[in-house]
């Protein structure tokens, strides 16, 4: 009998070291660590242990992420609620951008919407956009992440020159294929966002600034 064959004959017949238990002690084995001679029963303990180990590592992970997003998720509730404190339509963009920076401790944010009612027409987030920006704004299927590329939005940023990594969001009407605005985020750090971050809540940043933002609109 070749090896697979033994495998495919213990694992039709369970109960066969039930019928042999002399051979638990019997049998040796090594073990990969240390290189040292083990009993049958030694070396199920040894694997049992290492998959307790593996099992109680992947807990820890996870448990760390489950507190990393319960942070994430208190932060996001605390800026949607500061955007329905705002005291009027012409705060709402302001609150909308200081929130940001405030709670999740963006150094550099801002953002320029077209199409707003008269009341607006004059205020700072309505300054004149380039065609090329509306067009690339309403092309974004998702935000982009990653290296400045001397892109003009980030030009809206203070401080310019130094921004190394963004993130520009769409916003979008519910419904609408044709954007309406940029959320703009701009860090120093070149590792703040990269093309390889997740995207899921900062999606859920341009929509809530979506919502908020819908009420400028003309």
């Amino acid at each position: 009998m070749d090896s697979n064959s033994v495998a495919d004959y213990l694992s039709e017949h369970a109960h066969f070291f039930e019928e042999h238990p002399d051979l638990l002690s019997r049998i040796k084995l090594t073990s990969p660590l240390g290189g040292r001679t083990l009993s049958l029963q030694e070396r199920q303990m040894e694997v049992l242990r290492d998959k307790i180990k593996l099992m109680e590592m992947r807990m820890a992970d996870l448990m760390r992420i489950a507190l990393e997003n319960d942070v994430i998720t208190q932060k996001f509730q605390d800026w949607a609620r500061s955007l329905l404190l705002a005291r009027n339509d012409v705060d709402l963009a302001h609150t909308l951008i200081s929130g940001l920076q405030t709670t999740f401790a963006v150094p550099h944010a801002t953002l320029r919407m077209w199409g707003v009612a008269e009341p607006f027409a004059h205020t700072w987030f309505a300054a004149p956009v380039s065609e090329d920006s509306k067009i690339f704004s309403t092309g974004l299927s998702a935000p982009f992440c990653g290296k400045n590329m001397d892109f003009e939005a980030a030009a809206w940023l203070e401080d310019a020159p130094s921004i190394e990594s963004l993130a520009m969001l769409p916003l979008r009407a519910h419904g609408a294929s044709e954007a309406f605005g940029l959320l703009v985020l701009g860090s120093p750090d070149p590792g703040r966002f990269t093309a390889e971050m997740a995207t899921d809540f900062l999606v859920r940043i341009g929509d809530t600034a979506s919502a908020a933002l819908t009420c400028l609109l003309d």
